[in-house]
């Protein structure tokens, strides 16, 4: 294959599943007028319903600016050559690969992320704001741009190098050491994220003694499951939407409650969401979620070992000097379709754990508190509750509330 006819093929890559996604998004757009079925009809009035369809219809006009500008964007550096610049302007410095390699990957990350941290801050000092979501302020969004930046250079450029310097040492058996990198990382990430990342975004405070936690601590008694750190998160500081999650294993699993969440739900219903986070992990929903992530890295990685020292990679996106950065992104581009069928595996697994932990949370506790819960949450977060099935197949990784509805109340 020539260089050139590898090259077409990227943009056609990159081309084709733009085109896959604006037909989506336009499928998805022609329901938002379509009215809600009965047994959701009391999740809106019609004042708030009104008000939810512009939220959907203003986001879907952004969304096709900011897709539309990143596709240009993409095409346009491919088209001038600029992978080319940049890497001669990371080898201008130095000859040492890994050093290269992370010159290269911080200059396009960060001219991408000043490109697009316009279109970042109008969605949430103008959209969010217009719509009542916003609670950020100026100085924290740009605290947050920071500490993304800083977590980014040195967990991901941590990350880069090591791999980088298992391909100089071990050849194409790089990818057993990379994958078992990735996988301890991953775990570590998994037990630790709480204490060890949360905190630098958010205040995390353990729950009050009262109703709520009384009610917790009953339910997690009566199904056996040993529950010693319950924390609120101030998730009130950017946004009014709520959430609640679980994670770590064993000594380090904890349970987070959004503050919004508890401002918005009566006890019973907060218990009921966190009956279903139960359920996700007494069915091992979070173990397969995690190996299924470490052996999917691992095929990647296996695949990547096979084609990246083959020069072509490199001279399609016209640099002659082969390397290990440049074969991943033009890698990582051709691997997309696959990474695409893998996704909708993962997609489909995932709307069938959340029924599992729907199922759970109904024959533990109660179905109604639930369904309440969820009726909610759609509603303060203005959801959209007519979306196109193929938009559902394709992106939704839960049921939508219609089916989480209909099956809790089998």
């Amino acid at each position: 294959m020539q260089p050139n006819t590898l090259f077409y093929i990227l943009i056609s890559i990159i081309s084709i599943s733009f085109i896959i996604d604006k037909i989506l998004d336009t499928l998805n757009a022609k329901h938002f007028d379509d009215k809600i079925p009965a047994k959701l009809a009391d999740v809106y009035d019609e004042t708030a319903y009104k008000k939810s369809q512009a939220y959907k219809k203003t986001n879907e006009k952004f969304s096709n600016i900011t897709s539309t500008f990143s596709i240009v964007l993409t095409l346009t550096f491919f088209f001038v050559n600029g992978f080319k610049y940049v890497d001669d302007f990371a080898r201008s410095f130095t000859d040492n690969p890994i050093l290269v390699a992370l010159i290269f990957f911080g200059v396009i990350m960060l001219g991408s992320d000043i490109l697009t941290t316009p279109f970042s801050y109008y969605k949430t000092f103008v959209i969010e704001e217009k719509f009542g979501f916003n609670k950020s302020t100026k100085k924290l969004f740009w605290l947050d741009k920071i500490k993304g930046w800083l977590m980014s250079i040195l967990l991901g450029g941590g990350v880069l190098a090591i791999i980088i310097w298992f391909y100089q040492f071990a050849g194409k058996d790089f990818w057993i050491y990379a994958w078992a990198l990735v996988a301890v990382f991953s775990l570590i990430m998994n037990m630790f994220y709480a204490k060890l990342i949360v905190p630098l975004f958010n205040k995390q405070t353990p729950l009050e003694n009262g109703e709520l936690k009384t009610a917790i601590e009953n339910y997690a008694q009566k199904v056996g499951f040993t529950l010693n750190n319950i924390f609120v998160i101030d998730g009130s500081k950017r946004s009014t939407k709520a959430n609640a999650y679980f994670s770590g294993f064993g000594s380090q699993k904890r349970i987070t409650l959004f503050d919004t969440l508890i401002n918005d739900l009566e006890t019973d219903e907060i218990v009921a969401v966190l009956a279903h986070e139960v359920g996700h992990y007494k069915r091992k929903h979070i173990i397969f979620n995690l190996a299924s992530s470490i052996l999917l890295t691992g095929l990647t990685l296996f695949i990547l070992s096979l084609f990246i020292n083959s020069s072509l990679l490199s001279e399609a996106l016209g640099v002659s000097i082969p390397s290990f950065h440049i074969g991943l992104i033009a890698f990582g581009i051709l691997y997309s379709p696959i990474s695409e069928i893998t996704g909708l595996f993962m997609n489909y697994m995932s709307r069938k754990f959340e029924y599992q932990a729907d199922n759970f949370a109904k024959e533990t506790f109660e179905a109604t508190p639930l369904i309440t819960s969820l009726k909610k949450l759609s509603k303060n977060s203005l959801s959209n509750l007519t979306p196109h099935k193929a938009y559902v197949f394709m992106h939704y990784s839960h049921p939508t509330l219609l089916e989480r509805i209909e099956n809790l109340e089998k």
